[in-house]
């Protein structure tokens, strides 16, 4: 019970108290609001000084594109970044409260923190919610221990992978993956070979498209590069839509009257002054 002395703060993290009043009107016979279908090409390598991590920058809803450039991968610390795909706001919160985590982590151990701490963190708070939170997200870093490149699900599960892909145009980025990567690969054949999946998912998949963003983790820093690539230039418009006058036939005319009342503005009288006199 809240006092005084304890003040009674809201829980803070996710809420999902409208799932009891869902399931309470769908026995009612109210149908369930349905969630909008979401697309993403996010991507991930592991390269001979590092990792290599990559996404477009389309964000939908539905069949509508609601932002052309969505930056989809977020910071998590120094050393490790991790690209989302889902639900945009899901995975935008969900990085930045374990990224805060992992700041506190490092102030209080003094010292670099490892990858697997912040892949044990994510897959142990999607685990609690059980999927209602749709964040699918590819991280990568690099520690003490090398490069490490994890690829965990909605749900709570995680893999430990060489290469990953995710997102509605992870097939067709998976299909690059496959036919063209090899071990130790260099930086600049890593950048292609990234890039050449983002645009098979931009080109092969609609709810993926515009710009090919990069990010590059190495031992000591990381560049990230946005836009790296612009997969899906705008063209120029080739005719001329300005049609002189008298193109369209004009079947017929008319013509009226309107008549016009006027209205005198009356004055705002002055105010009389008040008697201040004792």
């Amino acid at each position: 019970m809240a006092s005084v002395l304890v003040p009674d703060f809201d829980r803070p993290g996710f809420s999902f108290e409208n799932c009891i009043r869902n399931e309470f009107l769908a026995k009612k016979g109210f149908p369930i609001s349905k969630a909008k279908k979401t697309g993403t090409t996010i991507v991930g390598i592991m390269y001979r000084d590092g990792i290599i991590l990559g996404a477009d920058t389309r964000a939908t809803e539905n069949t509508i594109v609601a932002d052309k450039n969505c930056s989809k991968i977020h910071y998590l610390a120094p050393n490790m970044y991790c690209c989302g795909a889902g639900t945009a706001a899901d995975t935008q919160m969900t990085t930045q409260l374990i990224a805060s985590q992992l700041e506190l982590h490092r102030l209080n151990t003094g010292r670099l923190v490892p990858v697997v701490t912040a892949n044990k963190m994510l897959t142990q708070m999607l685990f609690r919610y059980q999927g209602y939170i749709g964040a699918a997200l590819v991280m990568g870093g690099v520690d003490n221990n090398g490069s490490h490149l994890y690829c965990i699900y909605p749900h709570g599960s995680t893999d430990k992978l060489p290469y990953a892909t995710m997102g509605s145009g992870s097939l067709a980025a998976m299909a690059v993956f496959e036919s063209k990567w090899k071990p130790n690969m260099t930086e600049e054949e890593g950048k292609q070979l990234v890039r050449d999946a983002i645009a098979a998912g931009i080109f092969n998949d609609l709810g993926s498209g515009s710009n090919v963003d990069l990010c590059i983790i190495r031992k000591d820093n990381v560049d990230y590069l946005r836009p790296y690539d612009l997969a899906n230039v705008k063209g120029t418009r080739q005719g001329s839509y300005s049609f002189k006058k008298g193109t369209t036939a004009v079947l017929s005319t008319k013509t009226m009257l309107v008549d016009i009342e006027e209205t005198s503005v009356r004055p705002v009288e002055s105010a009389e002054s008040m008697d201040t006199s004792s």
